[in-house]
């Protein structure tokens, strides 16, 4: 159902409200948009500062506001507190309105929606849960920073209980307390094992004399932490921040008012009283009944009709592996080196595909390996020409990994609901570890209370109580050219084990089964080995860097 209207009330959603003295609350007042509300705008700071906080956002367990308190407005190299004495907030006012004004006659005489590209916003998500994070980050043509479940624990309790969300649809429901119970369920497990698994690693991977504690205890705790997300479920609260155009925070937020579920409906309300204090000219279509109104209704009347024509069948799922290839163009070769030269010379496309048809075996060979280049790093990448190949991939993994590769902007992903009917994934650390009657127990107490949901409350609230371990089918369609930057990207040594095995499968998947080796092996940094701690190469490379930054003694 669409967002209520404007005056409607408020959904229930017990948010975290974080407490900041009157010193800190009038700092925070010149630089976000509000002080007491979990989705706020950045404003009247410079850029590298707003890209600078987003960064530091996904490794830490403060808020934004409290990280900009703490680590960035006092920073001499920032410069922030120095530029806010000399700032005049009627001054602020006034060039706001002037810009407002601006872009409001430019929309007034042009109408043209290409306008709404040109201006963006800095946007802190906080207290989100994991399914409307995905909800979030749907739109391709936004940058997204997200909490990370490999830096962090969140066994941490926020406000006297652990971080999740209790949907609008569950809180004050019958099944209320239940679904707190089996929640911090889930969590206690999390926190009980945390250190089991620690201690596991320790004894798997002893430290190297030369390497620093602090080094090697990150190492330690990134692969307790990345096999146990496992136990989050998807409604473990996550911050995210987001710099996107007018034009796509108009399209995010249509799309969250046709959200099926309440706390996406009342987010985007949120979302949308921030945005209008700081690009409001952006955002006059979306609560219109005759636009934006008439479009959520579309988009809601649309997801309803695919449902029901979908639940006709009634056919039961044929089993897959992990990974499958599913489409693929046999002449994928002959074409990406017609599109390799086709800038580079004077002929029809059609002419010259033809052309290079013809081609003996070593001369193609040659045009791709001169579009490829000699390459030094995975950041040299062949151009447009790739993307005349496609491949789609449908995958059958764990929730996880799904957040992992759902976040690449330039493929093409859809995804079916979370549940529990596909089974679980169990990293192999815990039965060596002797956990795996916990984990086992902690899976089936989700299913278990995923299942109480689903049949009071529909299959779309039942998502939340559904733990990351539990595997969700999507599908991945991308070009050869965005295969470059995924799969080389999600294999790199330090990167999750899940997520590198399905990435380095899908790889595989192109050079045998489609026959791509030309295109694969120009993909010559998708890393196919086995790896221990996969931090711990990257932990030492960070050490180096901050002992190299460090400043010297001076004699």
């Amino acid at each position: 159902m669409p967002s209520p209207p404007p005056g409607s009330g408020p959904f229930p959603i017990e948010y975290y409200r974080e407490e900041f003295t009157p010193a800190e609350a009038a700092v925070l007042e010149r630089f976000f948009t509000n002080t007491d509300r979990p989705v706020f705008a950045l404003i009247n700071l410079p850029e590298v500062v707003k890209g600078a906080l987003f960064a530091r956002y996904s490794r830490t367990n403060s808020s934004l506001r409290r990280l900009f308190l703490d680590e960035f407005y006092h920073a001499p190299e920032a410069g922030i507190a120095a530029v806010a004495e000399r700032m005049d907030a009627e001054e602020e006012t006034v060039q706001m309105a002037r810009a407002e004004a601006l872009y409001q006659k430019v929309f007034t005489e042009f109408g043209d929606d290409s306008v709404a590209q040109l201006g963006g916003a800095h946007l802190a998500c906080e207290q989100a849960s994991n399914l409307l994070t995905k909800v979030l980050e749907r739109g391709r043509l936004a940058s997204y920073l997200e909490q990370s479940t490999r830096y962090l624990r969140f066994d941490r309790p926020r406000g006297g209980r652990y971080r999740y969300l209790v949907p609008p649809e569950v809180a004050g429901s019958p099944l209320d307390g239940e679904y707190r119970q089996g929640l911090d369920g889930l969590f206690a497990s999390y926190s009980r094992l945390v250190p089991v698994l620690e201690d596991h690693y320790r004894t798997l991977y002893p430290p190297e004399p030369s390497d620093p504690e602090s080094v090697y205890r990150a190492s330690i705790r990134a692969r307790a932490y990345d096999d146990l997300r496992g136990l989050l479920p998807a409604a473990t609260l996550s911050n995210l921040g987001i710099y996107a155009s007018g034009q796509a925070f108009e399209a995010l937020l249509l799309r969250m008012r046709a959200h099926p579920l309440a706390e996406a409906r009342h987010y985007g309300d949120l979302m949308l009283g921030e945005l209008r204090r700081v690009i409001p000219a952006f955002l006059r279509r979306v609560d219109l009944p005759d636009r934006g109104g008439a479009w959520s209704r579309y988009l809601t009347e649309t997801a309803q009709g695919m449902e029901e024509l979908a639940a006709a069948p009634a056919l039961a799922p044929e089993p897959r592996p992990e990974v499958t290839l599913v489409d693929w163009d046999s002449d994928a070769e002959v074409k990406v080196a017609a599109a390799a030269l086709y800038p580079h010379t004077r002929l029809p496309d059609d002419q010259l595909l033809d052309h290079v048809r013809r081609l003996p075996a070593d001369r193609l060979d040659a045009v791709l390996r001169a579009y490829a280049g000699t390459r030094e790093n995975r950041r040299h990448k062949p151009g447009r020409g790739m993307e005349r190949a496609g491949y789609r991939f449908d995958l059958l993994c764990d929730y996880g990994i799904f957040r992992d590769l759902q976040r690449h902007r330039l493929l093409t992903i859809d995804w079916q609901r979370l549940g529990t009917d596909h089974g679980f994934v169990t990293p192999p650390s815990l039965p060596a570890a002797g956990a795996d009657q916990e984990w086992d127990r902690a899976m089936q107490q989700g299913a278990s209370l995923h299942a109480r949901l689903e049949s009071a409350l529909g299959p779309h609230v039942a998502q939340y109580a559904v733990p990351f371990a539990y595997r969700i089918r999507f599908y991945v369609q991308l070009s050869a050219r965005e295969a470059f930057h995924m799969l080389e990207l999600r294999t790199q040594a330090g990167g999750h084990p899940g997520y590198r095995r399905v990435c380095a499968e899908m790889h595989r998947l192109i050079a045998e089964q489609a026959g791509h080796r030309r295109l694969a092996d120009a993909m010559c940094f998708v890393d196919h080995s086995e790896h221990g701690l996969e931090r711990l190469e990257s932990e030492r490379r960070a050490a180096a860097r901050r002992a190299g930054a460090a400043p010297k003694d001076r004699a």
